[in-house]
C-alpha cells in the first residue's frame, strides 16, 4: 500500500473525524452553556472517564492492537471464514467479560451509595457512572467492529460512527433537558442516559457494512483457539502499558477533581479543542498505519515500512507544528469564542485557556506516538511500548502530584496538563530511538530538516497571527463591530492570515516540502488504488 493510498485513507478518516469533531465542538458548546465548569460537569467527566477507560483498553486500544495483526494474518493465510470464526470468538469473550464487569460495577456502586452516603463530589460522580457503565460494553463492541472493518481497509463507516454520539448528546441537551429537569444534576442524568442510547445506535450503525464484507456476529464459546491465546499474549503487555497510562489519566483527573470543582471540566474543554487537529490528522493516520504496517511486516518489507513512516512523520508535522503555535497564540480568544455563554463565565474562559495553552505543544508528542506505536504493534512487539510508557508515566505522575500540591489554586490544573505533555514527549522520543536502533533510521536527516523549516515558518506565522489579532484587525478592519461577531471574524481572520503566512514562508524556504504535501492532498481525490473499500 503506497503512501498516496495511505493519504487517501487518512483523508477519508480525517473527513469523518472532522465532522465528528465539529459536532463535538457543538456538543461542548451545549455543555458549556448548560453546565459550564460546575461541579456537576466535572462529576460527569469523571463518571464518563471509566467507560472511556474500557474503550481505550479493549475497544480501540490493547485488544484492537493485538487483534488486527492476528486477524490480518488469518485473513491472508486462511481466508475470510477462518478469520470470521476468530472474530466471533473474541467478540463473545469480550461481551461476557464486560457484561459481568458492568453488572458487578452497578451493584457495587449502588450498595456503596445506599450504605456509605459519601460526600457530594463522590456521590455525583458515582451516580452518573452507575448510569453510563454499560456504555463500556457497547463502545468496546463498536471498537471490535471497527478493527474488523479497518483490517479490510474500510475506514468510512468506523470513522463516521462517533458522530452519532455527539448528535444524540446535542439533541438531548437542546430538546430533552429543558423538558425533564430544572437543575444541573437532573440535566447531567439525562445526558448520561443519552450516552447509553448512543452506544446502542453506534453498534447497530456498523452492522450493515460488516454484513457486506460477509461478517455476521454470532456467539461462539469455543475459546481454545490458539489464535486467541496469541492475541491474549500480544494483548497482555499492551493492556499493562495502556492500563498504567489510563490509570495515570484517571489519577490525574481525580487529582484535578480533588484540587478544584472546576478543574476536570476545564481540562475536558481544553483537551477537546486541542484534539480537533489531533483527531483530524494524527488519530486518522494512526488508524490507517496499524493495518498498513501489519501488511508490511507480514510481507517482510521493513524498508517499505520505514519509507511510509518517514512520509507520515513529515506530513503530520507539516500540520501539527503550525497548529500548536496557532493554538498557543489564540488560546484565550478561541475558548471565549467557542464556550463563553450561559453558565460558562469569563473566569471559566481564563482557566480553560490556561490549560489549552499548555496542551498545544503536546500535539507534536501525541503525533509522534501515533506513528511509532503502530509500528511496534505491527511487528508484534507489544512489550517495548509498555516499558517505555511506564517510565514516561512515572515522570508524568510526579509532575501531576507536584503541580496539584505546590501550584496556586488557579494553576493546579496546568500542572496536570504539563505532566501529560512531558510524559507523552518522553514516550514518543524513546520509541523513536528504540525503533531506529533496532530497524535502522527512517530517514531522520530528512525528517529533522523538514521539521526545522516548518518550525521557522510556524514561528513567523505565530508572530503574524499575534499582530493580526491584537494590532491589525481590530482598529483597521472591524472598528465598529462588537460581541461574538467581532470576536469570530477576528479569530477567523487571524487564522486565515496565519495559514497564508505559513504557506508563503514554507513555499519560499522549502518548496519541495510544500509541493509534496499539496501533491499528497490532491491524491486524496485521485487515488491510484482503492483503499477504503465499499464492501464490494
Amino acid at each position: 500500500m503506497r503512501f498516496r493510498s495511505i493519504v487517501k485513507a487518512q483523508g477519508i478518516i480525517g473527513f469523518f473525524v472532522g465532522i465528528s469533531r465539529v459536532f463535538g465542538v457543538i456538543r461542548d458548546m451545549a455543555f458549556a452553556s448548560l453546565l459550564g465548569t460546575s461541579l456537576v460537569k466535572s462529576a460527569f467527566d469523571v463518571g464518563f472517564m471509566i467507560p472511556n477507560l474500557f474503550r481505550r483498553l479493549f475497544g480501540e486500544g490493547a485488544l484492537s492492537a493485538a487483534f488486527i495483526p492476528v486477524f490480518t494474518d488469518s485473513l491472508q493465510s486462511e481466508g475470510k471464514e477462518s478469520a470470521f470464526v476468530l472474530a466471533n470468538r473474541v467478540i463473545t469473550m469480550l461481551t461476557v467479560f464486560l457484561s459481568v464487569v458492568s453488572v458487578a460495577g452497578i451493584a457495587l456502586i449502588s450498595l456503596y451509595l445506599w450504605f456509605v452516603h459519601p460526600g457530594e463530589k463522590a456521590f455525583l460522580a458515582m451516580d452518573l457512572l452507575r448510569v453510563m457503565l454499560p456504555y463500556a460494553l457497547l463502545i468496546c463492541l463498536v471498537g471490535m467492529f471497527t478493527a474488523i472493518l479497518n483490517s479490510f481497509l474500510h475506514f468510512a463507516v468506523p470513522a463516521s460512527t462517533p458522530i452519532l454520539l455527539n448528535l444524540i448528546m446535542i439533541a438531548t441537551m437542546w430538546w430533552i433537558c429543558p423538558l425533564v429537569g430544572n437543575t444541573k444534576q437532573e440535566h447531567a442524568y439525562w445526558i448520561a442516559v443519552a450516552v447509553l442510547v448512543a452506544g446502542l445506535v453506534q453498534v447497530g450503525f456498523q452492522l450493515p457494512m460488516l454484513y457486506r464484507f460477509g461478517f455476521k456476529p454470532r456467539a461462539s464459546f469455543d475459546w481454545s483457539d490458539s489464535r486467541i491465546r496469541k492475541i491474549l499474549v500480544l494483548m497482555l503487555p499492551v493492556a499493562l502499558g495502556m492500563g498504567v497510562t489510563q490509570i495515570n489519566i484517571v489519577v490525574g483527573t481525580l487529582l484535578a477533581y480533588w484540587a478544584a470543582d472546576w478543574a476536570p471540566a476545564t481540562l475536558t474543554y481544553a483537551g477537546n479543542v486541542v484534539y480537533l487537529p489531533h483527531g483530524l490528522f494524527a488519530t486518522s493516520l494512526g488508524t490507517v498505519l496499524l493495518p498498513v504496517f501489519s501488511r508490511y511486516v507480514t510481507n517482510s518489507d521493513i524498508e517499505g515500512l520505514k519509507q511510509t513512516m518517514n512520509s507520515s512523520l513529515r506530513h503530520l508535522m507539516f500540520i501539527m507544528i503550525p497548529a500548536a503555535v496557532g493554538i498557543m497564540v489564540l488560546a484565550s480568544p478561541i475558548i471565549r469564542l467557542i464556550y463563553e455563554r450561559g453558565s460558562f463565565t469569563a473566569e471559566s474562559t481564563m482557566l480553560t485557556s490556561r490549560a489549552l495553552f499548555f496542551y498545544a505543544p503536546g500535539l507534536l508528542a501525541f503525533s509522534l506516538c501515533k506513528v511509532f506505536i503502530p509500528a511496534f504493534y505491527a511487528m508484534k512487539d507489544t512489550s517495548t511500548p509498555v516499558r517505555v510508557s511506564i517510565w514516561a508515566i512515572i515522570v508524568s505522575f510526579s509532575i501531576n502530584v507536584a503541580g496539584v500540591i505546590f501550584l496556586p489554586l488557579h494553576y493546579k490544573h496546568v500542572g496536570i496538563v504539563v505532566g501529560s505533555v512531558i510524559g507523552e514527549t518522553i514516550n514518543g522520543v524513546a520509541l523513536a530511538w528504540i525503533f531506529t536502533r533496532r530497524s535502522g533510521s527512517p530517514g531522520w536527516a530528512r525528517i529533522f530538516g523538514s521539521i526545522s523549516r516548518m518550525a521557522f515558518a510556524a514561528t513567523a506565522m505565530g508572530v503574524g497571527v499575534y499582530f493580526t489579532f491584537y494590532r491589525f484587525l481590530p482598529p483597521v478592519v472591524m472598528p465598529g463591530l462588537k460581541g461574538t461577531l467581532y470576536l469570530g471574524m477576528n479569530v477567523l481572520g487571524s487564522i486565515g492570515a496565519g495559514v497564508l503566512i505559513y504557506a508563503v514562508v514554507i513555499c519560499v524556504i522549502s518548496r519541495e516540502e510544500f509541493n509534496a504535501v499539496v501533491s499528497a492532498l490532491k491524491r486524496v481525490k485521485k487515488p491510484d488504488s482503492p483503499v477504503a473499500g465499499n464492501g464490494n
